[in-house]
């Protein structure tokens, strides 16, 4: 396991990880999450992606095809408009369009959350869900009211708060992968890795977030296969 001073005593390919981040064009797409306007700045469609994500399935065959039809069943019909009728929204219902109970425990448990913060700082959803990424711990985050819903790992919480407008990155395991094949090993500790990935972006002048990003396009067929949804999610 690498020491944070061997992180940062330039062991790291700067050259070809901006290579990478510029060669699959990612920035456009980190700069949308920055802003919190991934699914048209709808932060329902938001939570119910990280829910669905949270299970570790391929996102682009699994979860944004089922994200659409919840958001066709549910946000365009306008049963749920809110993150206060998501939280109380019947479950049963919800698995109409995804059976996982635990996703739906998880994105109920955060909208529940994110209305509270809703209502006590005078906020809309959108708001809210920033407010609270801005106030989020990388190294409290098992503390956190989100991250203490059962259901959400670090990976879950991170992509939350990049969404929510945080420049980070995710460890799991794509993500790391992809890394080490250009940087060399890496810290094995999720937060000595979220931190070490952090810096490296620094030196690079890139963001986290575009490093991330990155990776799963480096890992898939995306810009072939889903050119022609990329631009709604």
């Amino acid at each position: 396991m690498l020491t944070r001073n061997s992180c940062e005593e330039g062991r790291e390919n700067l050259d070809l990880l901006r290579e990478y981040v510029y060669k699959y064009g990612v920035r456009e797409y980190c700069t949308r999450c920055l802003h919190c306007e991934r699914w048209g700045k709808n932060v329902i469609l938001m939570i119910v992606d990280a829910s669905f994500t949270s299970l570790g399935l391929n996102y682009f065959n699994a979860v944004v095809p089922k994200v659409m039809e919840f958001r066709e069943a549910f946000v365009y019909s306008k049963k749920i408009t809110s993150l206060e009728e998501l939280a109380n929204y019947d479950i049963e219902e919800l698995r109409k369009v995804w059976k996982n109970a635990r996703s739906w425990h998880v994105a109920k448990g955060i909208a529940k959350y994110l209305a509270k913060v809703k209502d006590e700082r005078k906020l809309n959803d959108r708001q809210a869900f920033i407010y609270w990424g801005r106030n989020s711990s990388l190294e409290n985050w098992k503390l956190d009211p989100i991250g203490r819903i059962k259901g959400i790992g670090i990976n879950t919480y991170q992509y939350l708060r990049m969404m929510a407008g945080v420049d980070t990155v995710m460890p799991d395991k794509i993500v790391r992968k992809v890394l080490e094949n250009i940087l060399g090993k890496l810290p094995e500790d999720d937060i000595e890795f979220i931190k070490c990935i952090e810096r490296i972006a620094k030196k690079a002048n890139l963001r986290a977030i575009d490093i991330c990003w990155m990776t799963w396009f480096v890992n898939s067929d995306v810009l072939k296969r889903y050119s022609h949804i990329l631009g709604e999610i």
